[in-house]
């Protein structure tokens, strides 16, 4: 239990960040998954929610939601997906 007023708005603070981060979490997972979705069944869709994906995977890890490397990969895994078809 918290000692002291602040301690306590603290606690307050800190569950209602934790829910927005959840929330954008969720928001990110679900982007990436209509763009692999639209990566396989329509390439030319998929481009345009690629560079959603990417704004959306920058602008998480710039706020913490992410760790930096974990964007990176998620960024990679992307690309490496939409150009798969061209290099065959």
């Amino acid at each position: 239990m918290p000692n002291s007023k602040t301690a306590e708005k603290r606690v307050r603070i800190n569950k209602r960040k934790a829910l927005e981060n959840v929330r954008k979490k969720s928001a990110l997972k679900t982007l990436l998954k209509k763009t692999r979705n639209a990566e396989i069944t329509d390439p030319e869709t998929a481009k345009g929610y690629t560079n959603k994906a990417y704004k959306a995977i920058d602008k998480a890890a710039a706020a913490g939601i992410i760790h930096k490397n974990t964007a990176s990969r998620r960024k990679s895994r992307i690309s490496k997906a939409i150009w798969k078809p061209f290099s065959a």
